[in-house]
């Protein structure tokens, strides 16, 4: 009996998979990936909205300042300083469109509805010593042009608000152990302006590659925003291998001229530029301009009496192991509006960039004829 069941047995095995067929065996089918998909809320014919909520920007409790995915947080090697506030910047592009590398030293060519956003805030804020956000500064291309919205937070930091009549906010904080106090200035729309144009038009100022070709630590780890903007979809491939990257301005290991001249570049020459709000005067602060010294202001004589505001009569813009003869010593030196350099943007003195134009005027040859 056992000898006939084995027989049955391997013939049944056999007719199973002989009947069997390729048709009829199943093959699971690879996992499409599915593209993630920006949750940002963005109706250009609507905006700007009313509230900083409604663009959906950022995830969990809104003052975490946690983007979605699409809102891709960015850096400047050398940042505009504002009574040392902190910063958090962020750009935001709908799908399939890229901005466009012009030059290393001007702003990307962004396509219509580009939106940058740039948040100010403060650590160690009293008397609780927390983390205060101000404002949030919101710029959109649409097909006229850039606009600017401005939005205001709220005491619970549960809400900003769209409002471009400006204020004012008074704030105190500790840094580096010492307490500090500001009247922080929100900009209204007009004073946005000042800064933010060329031939009278809004523009953004800080994105450019010079300003931007550097690491950023992203949740992956670090990475080149270039790159990284590339690979986003925001970015067209078509920028330079090589660009010239200005230097942070803080940095002790490279070199003062550079530091001095990416310091300048952030913090002046969007006013010091041709088509500029201070197009008029003699001195060109671009990082891509600044290594000629009559540019920088070496040994040219000033437009203007400042000793109406001060007790000095300098001799010229910057005089080579002079700072009381050097004009941008004393108005980066000074609070007081009428010739205080930048001209708007801060209330306080930037003392560590005043220790930085004492040491760049103090190492230049004294040359001036």
């Amino acid at each position: 009996m056992k000898k006939t069941i084995c027989p049955i047995l391997v013939f049944m095995i056999f007719l199973f998979f002989s009947c069997s067929s390729d048709n009829n065996v199943y093959v699971e089918d690879p996992i499409e990936e599915i593209p993630e998909v920006s949750p940002v809320n963005f109706d250009i014919t609507a905006v700007p909205y009313a509230t900083l909520s409604e663009y959906n920007f950022y995830e969990g409790p809104m003052s975490d300042l946690k983007p979605v995915f699409g809102v891709v947080p960015y850096d400047l090697i050398t940042p505009l300083f504002t009574d040392y506030a902190h910063k958090k910047r962020f750009i935001w592009m709908p799908n399939d469109v890229k901005a466009r590398y012009v030059s290393d030293s001007e702003i990307f060519n962004f396509p219509i509805g580009t939106v940058i956003i740039k948040n100010f805030y403060y650590d160690n804020v009293q008397p609780n010593n927390n983390t205060k956000i101000l404002e949030t500064r919101v710029l959109i291309k649409k097909s006229e042009g850039w606009i600017f919205a401005e939005y205001i937070w709220n005491e619970d930091q549960t809400e900003a608000v769209l409002d471009l009549t400006g204020r004012n906010v008074p704030i105190e904080w500790i840094q580096n152990g010492e307490t500090k106090s500001v009247n922080y200035r929100i900009p209204s729309q007009f004073e946005c302006l000042t800064c933010h144009k060329s031939s009278g038009l809004e523009i953004p100022i800080g994105p450019k590659p010079q300003n931007i070709n550097a690491n950023f630590t992203y949740t992956e780890g670090p990475k080149n925003q270039l790159t990284k903007w590339e690979e986003m979809g925001y970015l067209d491939s078509n920028y330079p291998s090589s660009i010239i990257a200005s230097v942070k301005w803080d940095d002790p290991s490279q070199p003062l001229d550079l530091r001095m001249r990416s310091y300048f570049d952030s913090n002046c020459a969007h006013c010091h530029v041709t088509n500029g709000h201070c197009d008029y005067r003699p001195i060109r602060l671009s990082f891509n301009e600044s290594s000629n010294p009559i540019n920088l202001g070496i040994c040219v004589e000033p437009q203007e009496d400042i000793s109406l505001w001060l007790d000095v009569n300098p001799t010229h813009i910057i005089a080579p192991g002079d700072i009381e003869n050097s004009v941008i010593y004393h108005r980066m030196n000074t609070t007081e509006d009428a010739i205080k350099m930048p001209l708007m943007g801060r209330s306080l003195v930037h003392q560590e960039a005043v220790n930085l134009v004492v040491e760049w005027i103090n190492s230049l040859p004294n040359n001036c004829q």
